[in-house]
């Protein structure tokens, strides 16, 4: 194992290069002129090349590259247009409030996931499948911000259970914290309930056809045995891809939900960055969440082997 995680590693390296090429052009592609941005009413000639040349912007597009690539490796993402703070720090303030809000979701799909699809595969046909399919069916198909809307009109507003948006640090008060992270979290994981339960579902039913499980009912094991011990590790392996991608996905799957809920978090500075073309901060987020999907997929890998051991990587 330890060897497959070196050759990952090593693969990932010519990944992470066309990565970093992928962000910069696009970034640079994009239309706007940072200069604009930091002049703000003073755009003469003069002024918009003077800072062209304190950005490096006068320079070929490759030696720019070049030059970002050295920074970034040594960790400097650069500084925001719009507030001259390293993007870094910027993002590093961001990322515990994404990643708190990020694992609660998850968690919450998959304490919903997991039940509902073992009870559906289990007793397929009946009156929970069918209402377990409807449930996966409304949650794909419901956007969250629409479901942020609901959660914000009838817990906060209607019945005034939970706030209606912000951010309290868990240090600061744990109670209050927990208060405003449910419905953000319900309205960004709802989603991936309903594709982890269809998941589950699928997996589970098939799992259950194999010998293994008949052998082990007719060796006397019961009925709840055969399914918690024998049948749902197995099954849950498709479902550890799919959430090893929600996992990759949570700084962009939260872009939508934080702005609904004024979530101080990488999603929202995403936002407020694109609408302030401070490209930097852009760049830097993007970058963030390419890499988070490389170590998402390594990280599935090596769970792979946990959950099933006849799968080697030898």
């Amino acid at each position: 194992m330890t060897t497959y995680i070196l050759r990952r590693l090593v693969l990932m390296v010519p990944v992470a290069f066309l990565v970093t090429v992928g962000v910069f052009m696009l970034i640079h592609l994009s239309p706007g002129d940072p200069a604009l941005i930091i002049l703000g009413e003073d755009r003469s000639p003069q002024a918009i090349a003077q800072v062209h040349r304190e950005l490096g912007l006068d320079k070929p597009l490759y030696v720019q590259y070049v030059i970002w690539l050295g920074r970034t490796v040594h960790g400097d993402l650069g500084r925001s247009i719009t507030t001259n703070q390293p993007v870094s720090i910027a993002i590093g303030e961001r990322l515990p409030a994404t990643i708190e809000l990020g694992m609660v979701a998850l968690l919450w799909s998959l304490i919903v996931a997991i039940p509902l699809g073992t009870i559906a595969a289990v007793r397929r046909g009946s009156l929970a499948d069918q209402v377990a399919t409807g449930i996966t069916v409304a949650g794909v198909s419901i956007p969250n911000f629409f479901i942020g809307i609901v959660l914000i009109f009838v817990l906060s507003v209607t019945l005034r259970i939970f706030p209606f948006g912000g951010y309290v640090p868990f240090a600061q008060d744990p109670f209050e914290n927990i208060r405003h992270v449910i419905l953000p979290a319900i309205a960004l994981g709802t989603a991936g309930a309903a594709i982890n339960m269809r998941f589950t579902r699928s997996s589970m039913i098939e799992v259950l056809n194999h010998d293994y499980i008949r052998t082990a009912r007719a060796k006397g094991a019961s009925w709840r045995r055969v399914v918690f011990v024998h049948a749902l590790k197995n099954a849950l392996i498709p479902v550890v891809t799919i959430v090893g991608l929600q996992i990759g996905g949570i700084i962009e799957g939260a872009v939508v939900t934080e702005t609904v809920f004024t979530w101080p978090g990488v999603g929202r500075l995403a936002v407020e960055s694109i609408f302030d073309r401070d490209y930097t901060v852009v760049q830097g987020i993007v970058l963030l969440a390419a890499f988070s999907y490389m170590a998402a997929n390594l990280l599935v890998d090596i769970v792979y082997a946990w959950l099933d051991p006849r799968i080697s990587y030898a």
